[in-house]
């Protein structure tokens, strides 16, 4: 074993600041080798009761961020970045192409997240790359797609804006009132909770949905909020904010990806429509441009305070009103 005596004496005496140190000025020597011992020997150190996940974390996290590929696709084992702040396949597809890392990622569901990363961030994959897709979204951007929402890693956090925080509302005043009944869709319910999994599961968040015959008066009237405001969303606006927050992890959970949030928004598009995932084949692209297209969106505004993390969303499609309402806070 490669004798590293400053390292062995921090982690002997759990000295997580000195850890975090030592991964700062091994980074800026791009010491890569250097880093991998630290996250090893930290990650070891948790077998004595020595709780140094932090730092192995932090040497993981640099690594996929900054490293070559060589040394970047090394964390990419099935339990690496547990405690990161986003999903290790998202943070290396950030400055490392897929050629790249083709030949240097193992075979598993890891190396198809990292592809389908890489799509959204521009480059077309060869489905005989992968042994499994894992997700069933296109290994390439369609023209009809937006401009997803990407993060931005740095040393020591993450930004992605919401694409709906970036444009000007065009806000249409909308009453609601009467008892309205409520439509059971399951299927529906499942892709709305999934959008926002983390901000409910890991944080602060609340859900809300209703289904409707009829329009967006109608939906106002089921979410009992006596009068609303409706901002018009073209469709591709509509799939790239459901991809943002369901890519998030909300104020307090873990970021899931800009690949899981391409899927979910998919399969949220899809049962608007009436269409069970598992219904589309391996190809579903087709059917989930028609529904997006042939459906009416809607950003609802209400008199609630703003929250740091928001989904409220209305959909109108086939004589249906389906709206969606999310928040998570901070406290």
């Amino acid at each position: 074993m490669f004798i590293d005596d400053d390292l062995d004496a921090l982690v002997a005496r759990a000295d997580l600041d000195g850890l975090v140190r030592l991964v700062d000025a091994r980074c800026e020597s791009r010491d890569w080798p250097g880093v991998l011992r630290i996250r090893d020997r930290s990650r070891a150190a948790l077998e004595s009761g020595r709780q140094l996940w932090p730092a192995a974390t932090l040497a993981e996290y640099r690594l996929a961020l900054r490293a070559p590929s060589e040394w970047a696709t090394q964390v990419l084992h099935e339990d690496g970045g547990r405690f990161a702040i986003g999903p290790l396949t998202e943070v290396v597809a950030q400055n490392h192409s897929w050629s790249e890392m083709r030949d240097l990622l193992p075979r598993g569901p890891r190396r198809s997240f990292v592809a389908h990363e890489r799509v959204l961030r521009g480059e077309v994959v060869d489905p005989d790359d992968l042994d499994d897709p894992v997700l069933d979204t296109p290994l390439r951007l369609l023209d009809w797609e937006p401009s997803y929402a990407l993060p931005v890693y740095g040393d020591d956090g993450v930004r992605c804006d919401s694409p709906i925080d970036l444009r000007r509302p065009q806000w249409i005043d909308v009453g609601g009132s009467g008892d309205v009944e409520m439509l059971d869709d399951a299927s529906l319910e499942a892709a709305a909770r999934a959008l926002v999994t983390p901000w409910l599961d890991s944080s602060n968040g609340t859900l809300r949905t209703a289904i409707v015959s009829g329009g967006n008066d109608r939906v106002v009237a089921a979410l009992r909020l006596g009068s609303a405001r409706l901002d018009p969303l073209a469709p591709a606006e509509a799939l790239a904010w459901l991809a943002w927050c369901a890519a998030s992890g909300g104020v307090h959970g873990r970021r899931r990806g800009a690949a899981v949030g391409r899927f979910d928004a998919w399969w949220f598009v899809a049962a608007v429509g009436g269409l069970d995932w598992s219904d589309l084949g391996s190809e579903p692209s087709a059917a989930v441009h028609d529904i997006l297209e042939s459906t009416t969106w809607w950003r609802l505004g209400t008199n609630e305070p703003d929250a740091p993390y928001q989904l409220s969303i209305v959909a109108e499609h086939d004589g249906e009103t389906i709206a969606v309402v999310a928040t998570d806070q901070r406290a």
